[in-house]
């Protein structure tokens, strides 16, 4: 039985989502990732709301040039600040069904670096 990358993808999306939750101490760090660019959210799954969502569309981002995986880096900075502002040290890291390597991984580091649990 063939899938499309993007079923793929869906099935193992869901998967993940059945063992990981975020709560309100320790939110889920979703990350969605296009062609051209990548965004992250702090969700909240107790009260089914986002805390915070960072982008690679938002100006601090897009207003310095660089490759798709520097600007995953810059977003992975960036959530990490708006994160530490708002009282939050750890989070559940969600890669949404994406293998984590590329930008992905990016994110995730740069997460790291700028104090963030995962």
């Amino acid at each position: 039985m063939a899938f499309s990358k993007l079923e793929r993808r869906v099935r193992i999306k869901r998967s993940i989502r059945g063992k990981i939750s975020g709560t309100p101490e320790r939110p889920r760090m979703s990350v969605f990732r296009s062609n051209k660019q990548i965004s992250v959210q702090l969700i909240d799954d107790v009260n089914g709301k986002t805390l915070l969502a960072a982008s690679s569309l938002e100006k601090d981002v897009t207003s310095q040039q660089g490759t798709k995986s520097e600007q995953a880096a810059k977003v992975g900075a960036l959530i990490a600040e708006k994160a530490k502002g708002a009282g939050i040290e750890t989070v559940v890291f969600d890669r949404n069904g994406y293998l984590y390597h590329g930008r992905v991984k990016q994110l995730a580091d740069a997460a790291r670096e700028a104090g963030l649990k995962l």
